[in-house]
């Protein structure tokens, strides 16, 4: 299987009024054609770091990202950004903001707008694609931000703890969502989540990242008993809690070793 993402070599350094902070090091990884890779670890290990330069909203210091083998040297159209927020214009229509990134690439047609309304429909919005952002809860703004998303048909998605707003029940809905959709049309996904059992559940792979600067400690592979399974029914599969508990061990390490498991 190809790769999608290729990240070799990767370092960065901040640099502001104070001096020069080395927030990333010596990253090198790959990610799959369809694979859903979680970033995990404490904080200050530069795991949203980690996402701007693989979205291109960074430079990198040092290193190379490439998506679908192209070098990513500034934001592309092969990359999908979702955030905690979902963004949506107040005086938009929900159409109108699923649609509004295929406005800014001049790619509105009559093939984009069946793609919308398919989306809009596979994610339970296809009876409020004409109501408001203010007609919707949060969850379902959230799934407008993941049409929006996939409207423009990027290589791979990046969603940065886009869960982490919604309450827990909402939560375990939209992953479940998410999953299916995203593997009914073989995307390829990064998650950045403070969430162990979250990327335990959603993830074929799970990159453990160290603070200080951000190194990866160690990468684990889900069992294909988890993998298989919707985000819900993952959370009671065999090896589950063997699984949460082996990464819990890792942050318990660096904690040990001076880090923050806070993260």
């Amino acid at each position: 299987m190809s790769n999608v993402v290729e990240v070799d070599n990767l370092s960065h350094v901040y640099v502001n009024e104070r001096g020069a902070f080395l927030a990333l090091e010596h990253i090198r990884l790959n990610v799959r054609q369809g694979e859903f890779l979680s970033l995990i670890g404490p904080s200050g290990c530069g795991k949203t770091t980690l996402l701007s330069l693989i979205s291109g909203l960074l430079t990198p210091s040092a290193g190379t990202v490439r998506v679908s083998g192209e070098e990513i040297k500034q934001p592309s159209s092969k990359v999908g950004y979702m955030l905690q927020q979902d963004y949506l214009f107040p005086w938009l229509t929900i159409y109108d903001n699923a649609s509004i990134g295929l406005e800014l690439m001049a790619k509105r047609n009559e093939a984009s707008r069946k793609l919308v309304l398919e989306l809009l429909e596979d994610m339970g919005l296809g009876d409020v694609a004409d109501q408001y952002p203010h007609q919707l809860s949060g969850g379902m703004r959230q799934r407008v931000a993941l049409v929006r998303t996939l409207a423009v048909e990027p290589d791979i998605l990046l969603l940065d703890e886009p869960f982490s707003a919604l309450d827990y029940q909402t939560k375990l809905q939209l992953e479940d969502l998410v999953s299916i959709t995203l593997k009914s049309r073989g995307k390829t996904a990064i998650l950045v989540t403070h969430d162990i059992t979250e990327a335990i559940a959603m993830s074929d792979r799970i990159v453990v990242l160290q603070p200080h600067p951000g190194r990866i400690l160690t990468t684990v592979e889900v069992p294909s008993a988890i993998r298989e399974a919707l985000p819900l029914k993952a959370r009671e599969a065999g090896g589950f809690h063997d699984l949460f508990h082996r990464l819990w061990g890792y942050f318990e390490e660096m904690e040990t070793k001076g880090g923050d498991n806070r993260g």
